[in-house]
């Protein structure tokens, strides 16, 4: 839920604070895919469409949609439900590149199909 503490001036919720609950999710995501610990590396295709106000839950649905040797893309979408208990309005997408890496932070393979 954005809070009162997460807002700009204006009192629209920050874009970074977007950002990170998605990379939040994208990480979740990508772990999943790669059974172990992802890195993000870079964040294209993001489009802010609406604004998230305080108050709104914002929901965030990941999709893996491209997986090479150690890498991988996610497709981010965000809705804001509004008010807690409102409408859902779409508010953001991106797609984030994921790395997977070992425990000493070097890319490793993402396994095969699971």
């Amino acid at each position: 839920m954005a809070m009162p503490s997460d807002t700009n001036a204006s009192g629209d919720i920050f874009g970074g604070w977007v950002l990170s609950q998605m990379d939040l999710a994208g990480g979740i995501a990508a772990g999943q895919r790669a059974q172990g610990r992802v890195v993000t590396i870079a964040v294209d295709q993001m489009k802010f469409i609406r604004p998230v106000h305080v108050g709104d839950v914002l929901c965030v649905y990941a999709e893996v949609i491209r997986v090479g040797n150690s890498s991988m893309e996610i497709k981010l979408v965000c809705w804001a439900l509004r008010h807690r208990y409102g409408h859902r309005e779409k508010v953001t997408e991106a797609v984030f590149t994921m790395v997977a890496v070992d425990d000493s932070g070097k890319p490793r393979p993402v396994p095969k199909e699971i």
